[in-house]
């Protein structure tokens, strides 16, 4: 969800409105559904409490292209990890 694929070269930079969580995503559109927040979708819940799933929440910030592509990855990576870079 985090990371985009070995060798793209042209990827978004988001962030949710909602949840705050920052990712790359191979869509380069205004605005896209958050990751994060549909994977907290519980199916069970009742149709009187509303749900932000299929909500578009996450705002494109930047479109990377190039070598930026593999930065931004890696200091995504970075920042999930809490600075472990022993695995790059």
């Amino acid at each position: 969800m985090y990371y985009v694929p070995d060798g793209t070269t042209k990827c978004g930079y988001y962030e949710c409105s909602v949840c705050g969580s920052r990712f790359l995503s191979l869509e380069t559109e205004d605005m896209i559904c958050c990751p994060d927040c549909e994977a907290d979708f519980d199916p069970e819940i009742g149709p009187e409490e509303a749900s932000a799933v299929g909500q578009k929440t996450a705002k494109l910030i930047s479109v990377c292209e190039g070598e930026d592509v593999a930065k931004m990855d890696t200091l995504l990576s970075l920042a999930i990890t809490g600075g472990n870079y022993e695995w790059i």
